[in-house]
């Protein structure tokens, strides 16, 4: 496949940043979206010129670091994937392939494709967590849980913080990604504990970092790579109404 990319460089986070093309030709099909990148670094660094920084980990859909925007969709053109699971098949030869970092303002560009996502840590920080003190891995149903509340709480805590709901809304809200949260804990018996304080820390530490709130359109979910639900926001409001009651 022969292909024209246009990618977003930019030096460092106080410099102005801009698209810049590149040509790639002979790219395999069956190579993955990252492998595509690879070769282009590949080849920059042959030339002399400084490789395009981007996000990866693991490259298995598990750790949510390879958080990119591909023409204009989170993740790209394929549904519950992450980039690192997106391959070149889904694109053609002679496409013109543009690429940007994730755009908010709680996510602030590192460099190139690179943006600091240490807001969601600090979220975690803020109620992530149960205070009980959980020991070694109990013995199985020592605490009865119903099991339609163990799927769900299991369904939410299937986000791996990609970031790609707040690329996706065009409020850069963190409501799904709070919500996730807030669900997975406060559906179990151990995070009932400080469900009222968890839900009114996450909330105001999400306003404080500069998250916008829900623009209740679904982009969110529709670009979720682990199709976390809405009813997860819809969830995290209760509980905030409850909680100031």
């Amino acid at each position: 496949m022969n292909l024209k990319l246009k990618i977003w460089r930019q030096k460092d986070p106080n410099s102005r940043g801009n698209f810049v093309n590149y040509q790639l030709q002979n790219i395999s099909s069956d190579s993955s979206f990252l492998e595509m990148l690879d070769v282009l670094n590949e080849e920059l660094i042959s030339r002399g010129e400084e490789p395009v920084i981007y996000d990866h980990d693991c490259r298995e859909g598990i750790c949510g670091a390879c958080g990119l925007y591909i023409n204009g969709r989170p993740h790209g053109p394929d549904s519950l994937i992450t980039v690192c699971q997106l391959h070149m098949r889904k694109f053609r030869d002679g496409d013109t392939i543009v690429i940007e970092p994730w755009r908010a303002r709680a996510f602030p560009v590192i460099r190139d494709l690179m943006v600091d996502r240490s807001a969601f840590d600090k979220l975690i920080q803020e109620g992530g967590y149960v205070s009980v003190n959980t020991g070694s891995a109990p013995d199985a149903n020592n605490i009865p849980i119903k099991k339609e509340y163990a799927d769900l709480a299991m369904d939410a805590a299937a986000c791996i913080g990609c970031g790609a709901c707040v690329a996706a809304c065009k409020n850069a809200s963190a409501m799904l990604f709070v919500g996730a949260k807030v669900s997975h804990l406060t559906l179990l018996p151990q995070g009932r504990i400080e469900a009222r304080d968890r839900v009114r820390h996450m909330v105001a530490k999400m306003d404080e970092l500069g998250f916008g709130n829900c623009t209740n359109t679904g982009a969110c979910e529709a670009e979720c790579p682990k199709g976390i639900k809405l009813t997860n926001i819809a969830r995290l409001n209760r509980e905030y109404y409850k909680a100031a009651l």
